[in-house]
């Protein structure tokens, strides 16, 4: 404490899985309204700052970290919100073409969570790559942490109907929000366990004073 000061390491909002997913939510969110609501509909402005909001409000917490973990938290918890009302647009969308959602462990769910998660890819046509493909082993992707995923993986299905393209980011926002609550569960106990800046002021003061007092 004494050689870092009570002002944490916060930011780096940019290795947050949750952040990167959103990310892509945003992405897929602005192209979605844009290929599919008129110009002038109010449902574009609705869903993407909705999404916006889900990936700023990341950012935020992140960085009000450093100060005040309440801030964080609640910052997290907005983020999440934001995150389910946009779900519940996309729902909306199917519902109101009679479209069905995709249950979590059907095989198109499953098969955008390992999309998502780099344990599969697809050619720029769509088609998944297969081995021949890749020729020798890709190495970058050999490691415990896990690739960063952009719309550019998704981009491929901007042909396909209008329901596949809301079921695809219906599960990317589930993966999201799960990410995001993980993320507060963690930030709850972290809270729980070392406080907020008071306590952290407060045991530098003593640290401090203590240092002080040996000295002499």
């Amino acid at each position: 404490m004494s050689d870092n000061g009570f002002i944490p390491a916060h930011g780096g909002y940019q290795d947050l899985l949750s952040y990167q997913r959103s990310v892509v939510v945003y992405d897929a969110t602005v192209v979605f309204c844009r290929d599919l609501f008129q110009k002038y509909d109010r449902t574009i402005d609705q869903m993407v700052q909705a999404a916006r909001s889900g990936k700023q409000n990341i950012i935020e917490g992140s960085m009000a970290s450093g100060t005040s973990k309440e801030t964080e938290l609640k910052l997290t918890n907005v983020a999440r919100a934001s995150l389910e009302e946009l779900l519940e647009d996309y729902r909306d969308f199917l519902r109101t073409r009679q479209a069905i959602e995709w249950n979590k462990n059907s095989k198109e769910a499953l098969f955008v969570r390992n999309l998502a998660t780099g344990k599969i890819q697809l050619n720029e046509d769509g088609t998944k790559v297969t081995k021949a493909t890749h020729g020798q082993p890709n190495t970058s992707r050999m490691s415990h942490k896990s690739p960063v995923i952009t719309y550019d993986t998704f981009r491929s299905f901007e042909s396909r109907p209008a329901e596949v393209r809301a079921n695809v980011i219906i599960c990317l926002i589930h993966q999201t929000n799960y990410l995001l609550d993980q993320q507060l569960r963690k930030l709850e106990q972290d809270f729980l366990n070392e406080g907020g800046l008071r306590e952290r002021m407060t045991r530098a003061r003593i640290e401090n004073r203590n240092r002080q007092r040996g000295e002499h």
